[in-house]
């Protein structure tokens, strides 16, 4: 456990076979979300990281003195410790996890062997003029526990630090340029009703990534955190399956 954080906020890692699952969670999220999820597939004999971003899980305001950077380091620290024990990797990623996914694709398609999304963020116009609105507002309201399902928590910031989305600005501007650059196959998972991602995210990143293989399956039941919600199981057979094909396509 990480020193000043909270245990069911920070990274975990889950033993298992040569298949592994990358699990990236979301901005201003944590570990948390993804937990349930890592469980289900290390249960199903796949190794399992899903490291925590730097400045999350811990204070919103320490979450203002990161860079979009660290968050990628971060990511990429846990893929290499993983693809280290497994013979095949696949990028799992929730919200703006999703982008990052993505992104690390991009960067290292020899590495990963396939991309599950889900509810990718990726485009946003509002948080363009963060840079304008930080001159007169440290921090606004937070987004998080957008979870149908009653009972459940991603443990969210309640703050967003505005210099942490002007950073968040910048990362998105990266992955959309990177979009048709990302060839590996992508799975995608769509909630029906979300009120964190503006709608027509998930048709954006469908039209604009360069990868042949791509599905899309929905999620009639869930909001924006469907990895806690009423279809997680849907998303977690479904990401199994994934894995399972890439092991076949790989062999």
């Amino acid at each position: 456990m990480t020193p000043g954080v909270v245990p069911q906020v920070d990274a975990f890692t889950f033993e298992g076979g040569p298949t592994g699952a990358l699990l990236l969670h979301g901005f201003s999220g944590n570990p948390s979300s993804l937990r349930p999820l890592g469980e289900s597939l290390a249960a199903r004999g796949h190794a399992v990281s899903c490291p925590r971003y730097p400045g999350h899980g811990t204070t919103w305001a320490e979450l203002g003195s990161t860079r979009w950077q660290d968050w990628e380091s971060e990511a990429l620290g846990a893929l290499a410790e993983l693809r280290r024990r497994c013979d095949v990797v696949v990028a799992c990623g929730l919200s703006v996890g999703a982008a990052m996914a993505l992104h690390v694709a991009v960067r290292l398609p020899d590495v990963l062997h396939g991309v599950v999304a889900i509810n990718p963020y990726v485009r946003n116009w509002r948080i363009a003029f963060a840079s304008l609105v930080r001159p007169f507002h440290k921090a606004v309201k937070g987004v998080g526990d957008d979870i149908k399902k009653p009972g459940r928590t991603e443990v969210p910031y309640d703050r967003i630090p505005v210099s942490a989305i002007i950073e968040l600005n910048r990362f998105l501007k990266v992955v959309r340029s990177e979009l048709p650059s990302m060839r590996l196959p992508l799975l995608l998972f769509h909630s029906a009703e979300d009120h964190v991602v503006p709608t027509g995210n998930t048709e954006y990143v469908l039209r604009r990534v360069g990868a042949k293989e791509k599905e899309l399956i929905l999620l009639p039941n869930s909001y924006h955190v469907a990895t806690l919600d009423n279809d997680a199981a849907t998303v977690v057979e479904g990401t199994h399956e994934f894995i399972r094909s890439r092991v076949a396509a790989t062999t």
